[in-house]
């Protein structure tokens, strides 16, 4: 076993504890870290030539918590919630063994200090941070479905109060240095390279070794439970707020409010066994693994491009072309001079490419009014930006995307004329949605450089590009593409090409079920709370305002042009016809879609609707019309695996997630199969294509796959506990 610490006792008696884990650029807490950690501990305990300690890092980070990829598993290997209890609270006991020691110990935050770090640093009896803007402090357990586990939901409010812990702990927000001293949270800041000095000279004045809550006759900050009034009132705020914003999808923030209500209320040892309690609950559960995995580990990997071909030389932007610069192209235009590129913005006339970057200067300065950048960055920025209607400018592009509107003909005839200026290596990129690359490609005379880079809108929020490869894009094109998606920081996924490829074919199928529920006579405002409710940003109707009703029809006419006799009607097919040739109801953009939107009110669902589409007399249940809106999504994502449109199922999970807004509490759409279990999700869906129609019969591939008990992630080897 590797040591991911060592102890150094000087002649004073000052034990120094420096955490330094072994092949890992920051410090985690592993089952190898917690065996060394306790050890240590025992021995600083009994060891009458130890009088006090520092607790330090090797790094330049203090601690970054947990490490997730030992927790992510514990769900698929059976860990039950008594164990993960026992682990937790076995930890607890080892931190509350060191700060009932009787020896003094400071904690030397040189760097961060997140989750299980904070945590390591709140059992110590003082604590001195880092003065600089990267050492954040926090318990950002709450974002990968868990709560502080080794005391945090009791030692941070003993500390500051429960007012000013809970809304900390439930949003798992960083905290900069300057507010965490304000708050209590820690007792000194001192530059980087003066924190053990300060820790020393703490030490020199011969402290006590207590804690505030172990002393006689010490009460929490501000009071607790319910029978103070201020402090009651943060608990029935703090319920109404969860509940509003998690729609009671996510258990994490309801422990957290529990182990902090019940646990205040005891002393100490009491408080610390009952977070230990939930903590196990939720990760024995599946929420907790679905989003470690995937939004943290998988999105981890993705980010740093693991799924790039190998063999090929890293290689960088320097100047790029953007072929159309209406919202989207200006906002590939933003975010890659943001990253240091040259842009070339290119449009039909001088003017359109200018009011394409007067888009990215509103942009730009919309960030500098929120203190996100500096005027002499956003300068910079725009100057790297070069509106033109010149294709010659493009020579030297080492990369083009093409971002005009979704129109066959249109988009060969910038490809022919790109291509005419750009090098034999250049790369070239369509930003298409829906059309398949392998037949945009035969418009290029170099289809292996031809290559599909699917933003999402709005640009510059948007975390997900979806890397589209055709037939013919060699690695090397490959490669590239992974590498610009890198350099202007955002997450690739790669799929392979089809119609709509992945997002866009999930995406339709929850636009498409939405507006047959309408014709069905299902009330609008179920349909959109129902979504809601499920964890999706916006329900069917709303999300396709803002897509507009006008492109969805447009796609859907062009995809019956191409296919001909093999041609299939989406369930919507009515409802948008409807609204966008006879309604003249384009969408938001238009003045109204499925929605109204009056001048300085909110958004209210057209009353016409109610004409079009009279509401039935019996309506379904919100469950009922929640399973549809999700098992719809995540049937047509299966059936991209089929088709090996999808190859990894974290490209498929990462990207119904981040492209499209299917909830994160299922990890995505391939972990919600497996969450539900494959063969009770087929059961589903044999019943609701008897219900609703054909579009959601299982095809025999996944019926194999349910009948073998095969779930698209495999489960791990072994079993062990948390």
């Amino acid at each position: 076993m590797a040591d991911t610490l060592r102890i150094e006792i000087d002649g004073d008696g000052i034990a120094t504890l420096t955490i330094d884990c072994p092949g890992k650029p920051v410090n985690v807490v592993t089952p190898e870290f917690i065996a060394q950690f306790t050890a240590a501990v025992e021995r600083i305990a009994t060891d009458t030539g130890i009088r006090c300690v520092i607790l330090t890092s090797a790094k330049a980070d203090f601690m970054a918590g947990a490490d997730l990829k030992h927790f992510v598993t514990a769900y698929d290997r059976g860990v039950t919630a008594i164990e993960a209890a026992g682990q937790s609270h076995a930890f607890s006991r080892t931190l509350r063994r060191l700060e009932t020691s009787g020896k003094p110990v400071v904690a030397a935050i040189n760097g961060l200090a997140l989750g299980a770090g904070f945590e390591l640093a709140l059992a110590c009896h003082y604590r001195v941070l880092a003065d600089e803007p990267k050492a954040v402090v926090g318990l950002p357990e709450v974002q990968v479905g868990l709560l502080p586990g080794a005391g945090g939901t009791q030692r941070l409010p003993r500390l500051i109060g429960i007012a000013n812990a809970l809304p900390l702990i439930g949003e798992g927000r960083h905290v900069r240095p300057a507010e965490a001293l304000k708050l209590g949270m820690v007792h000194e800041l001192a530059p980087r390279a003066e924190v053990l000095a300060r820790a020393r000279a703490w030490l020199a004045g011969k402290p006590e070794a207590i804690q505030p809550w172990d002393r006689k006759g010490w009460r929490m900050p501000g009071g607790a439970g319910m029978q103070n009034p201020a402090i009651a009132q943060t608990f029935m705020v703090g319920n109404a707020l969860v509940a509003k914003a998690t729609m009671r999808n996510y258990p994490a923030p309801v422990a957290i409010m529990s182990s902090v209500y019940e646990g205040t209320q005891l002393p100490i040892d009491a408080g610390l066994a009952i977070e230990s309690r939930y903590f196990g609950k939720l990760l024995a559960g599946p929420v907790a693994r679905n989003l470690m995995r995937t939004m943290f580990v998988n999105k981890g990997l993705a980010d740093n491009l693991a799924r790039r071909p190998d063999g090929v030389p890293k290689s960088r932007v320097a100047k790029l072309g953007i072929l159309g610069a209406g919202m989207m192209g200006a906002g590939i235009a933003q975010i890659s001079a943001q990253a240091g590129i040259d842009v070339v913005l290119l449009d039909t006339t001088a003017d359109r490419a200018s009011q394409g970057k007067e888009h990215s200067r509103q942009l730009l300065a919309r960030d500098l009014e929120r203190g996100r950048i500096d005027q002499a960055r956003m300068e910079a920025t725009l100057a790297r930006i070069r509106p033109t209607a010149d294709y010659g400018d493009l020579a030297g592009c080492e990369l083009v995307v093409e971002a005009v509107f979704e129109d066959r003909e249109i988009k060969a005839g910038v490809t022919a004329k790109a291509e005419a200026v750009l090098g034999r290596d250049s790369v070239f990129a369509s930003n298409t949605s829906t059309l398949p690359i392998t037949g945009l490609a035969k418009a290029s005379k170099r289809p292996a450089r031809f290559i599909g880079l699917h933003f999402f809108s709005p640009v510059e929020k948007m975390p997900l590009v979806e890397i589209i490869v055709g037939k013919k894009t060699d690695a090397t094109t490959i490669a590239r593409a992974f590498d610009f998606v890198g350099q202007i920081r955002k997450t690739p996924i790669l799929v392979n090409d089809s119609r709509g490829f992945f997002t866009s074919r999930v995406f339709s199928t929850f636009v498409n079920e939405g507006q047959a529920m309408l014709a069905e006579g299902i009330l609008p405002a179920l349909i959109e709370n129902a979504a809601k409710l499920a964890g999706m940003p916006v329900g069917p109707l709303a999300v396709s305002d803002e897509v507009t009703l006008d492109l969805q029809w447009k796609v859907t006419r062009q995809t019956e042009q191409d296919l001909g006799a093999k041609y299939r009607r989406p369930v919507s097919y009515e409802v948008l016809q409807r609204m966008v040739v006879e309604q003249k109801r384009l969408g938001r953009r238009q003045g109204g879609g499925f929605y109204d939107y009056p001048a300085g009110q909110a958004k209210q669902l057209w009353p016409g609707l109610a004409q079009h589409w009279p509401p039935a007399a019996t309506q379904p249940s919100v469950t009922a019309v929640r399973e549809r809106l999700l098992h719809i999504q995540a049937l047509e994502t299966a059936r991209c695996v089929e088709e090996g449109v999808l190859m990894d199922p974290a490209d498929g999970d990462l990207g119904s997630i981040l492209g499209i807004g299917f909830p994160a509490w299922s990890g995505g759409a391939l972990s919600y199969i497996d969450t539900i279990g494959i063969a009770a999700f087929v059961a589903d869906c044999t019943r609701l294509a008897k219900k609703h129609g054909p579009r959601f019969k299982p095809s025999h591939w996944l019926k194999q796959r349910a009948e073998s008990g095969e779930s698209f992630y495999p489960p791990p080897a072994g079993r062990d506990t948390a």
